[in-house]
């Protein structure tokens, strides 16, 4: 029996490789002559970085940046060969602001473009960027100025972090632009359609969990509507309404039309460069899932996507998770052959949540299903 392990994260409790590496112990004592690969996985947002670092045999790296308030933090991206996966939330995320701080007038992505930055000056000429959990609204203006590129106020300055950068916007400068740009390539991971404006456009959508009040959102709106008019005339070709172009905050925007970006589903990112289909075409049985499966799960989400690659070579295709409702058969319709909850007794959320608690509970479950899969698979 040939078995591919490539399950998502657990959030909050286990990660992609423990949450795989407890499913190979399970299934290793149900048969122990079973050959069992782990692979890691994500779908673009959380996790992504280490899912590809690993899976792409790179290392980490630590860099001081911007963060979204303005002040100095650490971010941490990886790098495999000339590739750098880096994700945005890292030194501009929602989570790294509250209270008044939670304001996307002022915070900034600015150490989004420190990152790439630091990245290209140690040798790195393709990017796979993440863009999910940002905490800014402000058309990746931030990130442009650390590049070199100017966006620029009525007097020639570089106009003011967040969003009221694109308030003051006046005039574009290329020709500041990190020449090394020129070199480099970007894959984006982005897993909405939002255009940049209008009432489903970054402002509007994504405004208010970043601090907007409805004031705010209407004005940001206009703002960024204004200087997308500029970027039109700096950059032909810009489209604010290309899908993805709003997501986080505009920063869609500007890594397609500045940096030459390709905003792709999250998933297939990860699948291409991890190279899971070389693992996944001789094995008899996929092993997938998340920490829920539901309906939204078949909407371009990491086990689906596995499903999908499995079902191409003929494989049958397990899944396990933390908890399924009621609509997760939708699954099964999408190349889910069967999934399987791997709560084993009525438990709180937190003993559910315990990782040694999850990691057994995931081990004992994928143990019995293996002991009626070895009746059939030997």
């Amino acid at each position: 029996m040939k078995v591919t392990i490539a399950i998502d994260s657990l959030k909050g409790s286990l990660s992609s490789l423990e949450a795989g590496s407890a499913i190979r112990e399970g299934i290793l004592r149900a048969k122990p002559d079973a050959e069992v690969t782990v692979r890691p996985l994500a779908d673009g947002g959380e996790g992504t970085t280490e899912a590809l670092v690993m899976g792409m045999n790179g290392r980490m790296e630590k860099v001081t940046v911007t963060g979204p308030h303005g002040r100095a933090v650490e971010a941490e991206y990886g790098i495999a060969g000339s590739t750098a996966i880096i994700e945005m939330s890292a030194a501009a995320g929602i989570t790294m602001v509250s209270g008044e701080e939670k304001n996307p007038l002022h915070t900034t992505t600015y150490g989004v473009g420190e990152m790439i930055k630091d990245a290209i000056s140690r040798g790195c000429r393709k990017f796979i960027i993440g863009i999910g959990g940002s905490a800014t609204n402000d058309c990746g203006i931030g990130m442009l100025q650390a590049l070199g590129f100017g966006i620029l106020d009525e007097e020639g300055k570089a106009v003011p972090y967040g969003a009221e950068g694109a308030r003051d916007a006046v005039s574009i400068d290329l020709t500041g632009a990190i020449p090394e740009l020129s070199e480099c390539s970007f894959r984006v991971a982005c897993d909405v359609n939002n255009p940049l404006t209008g009432e489903n456009g970054c402002s509007a959508i994504y405004g208010p969990q970043k601090g907007a009040t409805p004031e705010m959102v209407a004005e940001m709106d206009g703002w960024i509507a204004d200087y997308a008019k500029l970027v039109q005339d700096a950059i032909p070709g810009t489209d604010p309404d290309y899908p993805g172009s709003g997501a986080a905050g505009g920063l869609g925007f500007a890594l397609r039309n500045f940096l030459g970006g390709k905003l792709e589903p999250g998933i297939g990112i990860v699948l291409d460069e991890t190279k899971l289909e070389d693992y996944v075409k001789d094995a008899d049985i996929v092993v997938t899932g998340e920490g829920r499966l539901d309906a939204q799960t078949v909407m371009g989400k990491a086990p689906s996507g596995v499903a999908d690659l499995a079902k191409k070579h003929g494989a049958t295709v397990i899944a396990f998770a933390g908890s399924v409702t009621e609509d997760a058969t939708a699954c099964n319709e999408k190349g889910i052959d069967a999934f399987f909850p791997i709560l084993r007794r009525i438990c709180t959320l937190d003993e559910a949540m315990d990782s040694a608690a999850a990691a057994a509970n995931m081990a004992d479950t994928a143990e019995q299903v293996f002991r009626l899969a070895a009746c059939y698979v030997k």
